[in-house]
């Protein structure tokens, strides 16, 4: 083979730009990656990085976007994801493609069943699952059910099912948002050993650890645009931040000045049983107080009971739960998420697509759902009063929308969680509860959210911040509650308290405070 078809590119993307309406997306973005390599894509939510992989899978089809995409020496005329899929193309995104009912195997094969003689090849097919498996080091039957997997496991199914069809390429978006420390550690190992199969990856991420663990080179893009192409070991985290979000953030946790009044909510003695086998305590005899001005964390391991907890003081807790509370030294109880609100709760939950938003209603409408009574009177809507507050809401928090009346569903993460963070600001509630607020977020939004949380916290208003990211809860809360399995272990004060004390005190056996 002549030495100049050797060296030519895997991938090369040529002055790719897509326009919705008279709005670039991508604007003139130029990409090449070689078989074996890994590029990262940085960018804020909103930047592009979505629509560049949607034209590159051919979500986006050939004739909808100006440039050209070469791939394995051939363009790339994709009419459809089948196409690109077809040429060894696969993308693995944020929220999982596969079908909770069926088995792993079934998912496997889905719309690409092996059989011979009319008939289903099942022997075959489950050889290969099993050694598909064995290649991401996934030690379970073919035949598990994918809704009894964790997320972890799920992911390496994904990735699992792209290997059985013959990847070259491998696009990973957020892969380990919803991942544990030892599942991420597990999912770059097989990063790892894909380069050594010459699988190319494109790593779209907001953790920059593992954008520099992970990277050969990496593309940072902004507002659509492709700032900067550089080398993944010779660029520090500050060079990636700042051509990300087109400034140096000196601070990720901006300083407050911390006024910290009377308790505002008591909990005593709250345990939670599980919805299904009521044998099992989520939540056991947890108790803790909250005090206004306040920010408080909750840390502790997956299985820890923090979000389960929080569904309680809500009024959301799918199964049965016992315990007592005080908002404001009154008691009081709380059935469902209507007496929450009214009482002064407003929380963000842990999963947006699921329990956050309503994808086909617009921006706006999503915003104010749960305070539509502040816009009515006498059966009455008033909708200029609506489109104000609206618009006033889309300002604040900097929700980047072409326009309020466009379906949230099509919004980036980082701009769905400050519309969320809108409909409950609307709410004017005395204590804010914040489940993951910045998971699957990239740093300029993560800076706004942290931004915000203190400017609440300075006016008066109390806030929970459930995190699994330790640097989260330690940049933003006044003390710490330490959860493990369902229990809570400590209640530090955040005096230059260290990553090291808070999982010292959610493994140890003895409970202090």
């Amino acid at each position: 083979m002549p030495e100049q078809y050797e060296k030519l590119p895997l991938l090369d993307m040529r002055n790719i730009t897509k326009k919705f309406g008279a709005v670039k997306a991508v604007d003139n973005i130029s990409l090449t990656l070689s078989a074996g390599e890994v590029l990262s894509l940085c960018g804020e939510n909103g930047s592009g990085k979505s629509t560049l992989m949607k034209v590159l899978c051919g979500i986006y089809p050939h004739g909808t976007f100006d440039g050209d995409i070469y791939f394995a020496g051939e363009r790339l005329t994709a009419k459809g994801i089948r196409d690109t899929e077809q040429k060894g193309i696969a993308i693995i995104h944020q929220e999982l493609a596969l079908v909770k009912q069926l088995s792993v195997l079934e998912n496997m094969f889905l719309g690409n069943e092996w059989g011979r003689y009319g008939m289903l090849d099942t022997d075959k097919m489950y050889l290969r699952c099993q050694r598909m498996l064995a290649q991401v080091k996934l030690n379970i039957d073919p035949h598990t059910l994918v809704g009894d997997l964790g997320l972890g496991q799920r992911q390496l199914v994904e990735i699992a099912k792209a290997l059985n069809k013959q990847v070259r390429l491998l696009i990973l978006d957020e892969p380990t948002a919803s991942l544990t420390e030892s599942e991420t550690a597990i999912l770059l190992d097989i990063i790892r050993d894909l380069r050594h199969h010459d699988i190319a990856c494109i790593y779209i991420s907001h953790k920059l650890t593992e954008v520099k663990a992970i990277s050969d080179k990496l593309c940072v893009i902004r507002d659509g645009r492709q700032i900067a192409t550089c080398s993944a070991d010779s660029t520090s985290e500050k060079e990636i931040i700042a051509m990300m979000v087109g400034r140096e953030l000196t601070e990720l946790f901006p300083p407050r000045e911390r006024l910290i009044g009377e308790e505002i909510l008591r909990v005593e003695n709250l345990t939670a049983w599980h919805p299904v086998n009521r044998h099992i305590r989520r939540v056991d005899n947890a108790s803790f107080t909250l005090r206004q001005g306040e920010v408080l964390g909750v840390a502790g391991l997956v299985g820890a009971g923090r979000t389960e907890t929080m569904e309680c003081l809500f009024g959301v807790y799918p199964g049965r739960w016992s315990g007592d509370i005080w908002l404001e030294g009154r008691k009081t109880e709380i059935t469902d998420c209507r007496d929450a609100m009214r009482q002064g709760l407003a929380m963000v939950p842990e999963d947006r697509k699921r329990d956050g938003i309503v994808p086909v209603m617009a921006v706006g409408s999503n915003i104010t759902l749960a305070a539509l009574s502040q816009f009515s009177g006498g059966g009455i809507l008033r909708e200029a009063q609506e489109q104000h507050t609206i618009s006033e809401s889309v300002k604040q928090l900097k929700i980047k929308t072409p326009t309020p009346e466009m379906p949230i569903g099509r919004l980036s993460g980082g701009n769905q969680q400050k519309a969320i963070l809108a409909r409950c600001l609307l709410l004017n509630p005395k204590i804010l509860i914040l489940d993951e607020p910045t998971r699957g977020i990239d740093v300029g939004a993560k800076h706004e959210i942290y931004k915000l949380i203190g400017q609440l916290a300075s006016q008066g208003m109390a806030v929970i911040v459930i995190s699994s990211e330790l640097p989260e809860v330690l940049g933003l809360s006044d003390r710490v509650v330490v959860m493990h399995l369902g229990q809570v272990k400590a209640c530090l004060d955040n005096n230059n308290l260290s990553q090291e004390q808070v999982m010292e005190a959610a493994l140890r056996s003895e409970d202090y405070v």
